[in-house]
């Protein structure tokens, strides 16, 4: 935090032009000289910028599909300007399936207003033919045979030699390995 202090308070030094400072610093009362503060000026140069030209009626169309066969991205999207008025359409395919298609309008009068409208999604059902005759199937029983797991008790256990490399930096008792 100070040293964002600090630099922001250089920052305002250094954008205040300051180029000169106190001379000499008396302490306990002494005399103090003072050198005469003088600014930078600063270096502006006139440009003269063009205005860039006003359309006091715009007007465009615009629009634009994708349908990816790969991924299955499917959208479109249309919009007409003719001066403050602009109405559009989008629509694309959700992840479920279903499209959403949003149909909006804007102008000065009533603002901008939009319609959602969701169909559902296109659900192509399977044809699936039926077997004549069932499948006949059998098994033969399976024997299992399980044999009980046995645990052996430890063989030995290692001291670490070292109180330092246990956890605690030397102040565990002495930890086992086992």
């Amino acid at each position: 935090m100070i040293k964002a202090v600090v630099v922001l308070a250089l920052a305002a030094v250094a954008s205040a032009g300051v180029v000169g400072g106190p001379v000499g610093v008396a302490y306990a009362g002494g005399p103090v000289a003072h050198a005469p503060v003088a600014y930078a000026q600063p270096i502006a140069k006139a440009v003269a910028v063009a205005p860039e030209p006003y359309d006091p009626h715009p007007q465009y169309n615009y629009g634009y599909s994708v349908s990816d066969g790969l991924t299955g991205d499917s959208k479109t999207a249309t919009e007409t300007r003719d001066g403050d008025v602009v109405q559009g359409q989008y629509s694309l395919v959700e992840p479920d399936g279903s499209v959403r298609t949003v149909t909006y309008t804007a102008d000065p009068v009533n603002g901008f207003n939009a319609v959602v409208d969701r169909s559902a999604p296109a659900v192509a059902k399977a044809v699936v033919a039926k077997a004549v005759a069932p499948v006949a199937y059998a098994h033969a029983p399976v024997a299992k045979a399980v044999a009980p797991l046995a645990y052996a008790a430890p063989v030995a256990k290692a001291a670490i030699a070292h109180p330092g490399l246990a956890y605690g930096h030397g102040l565990a008792g002495p930890a086992y390995l086992g």
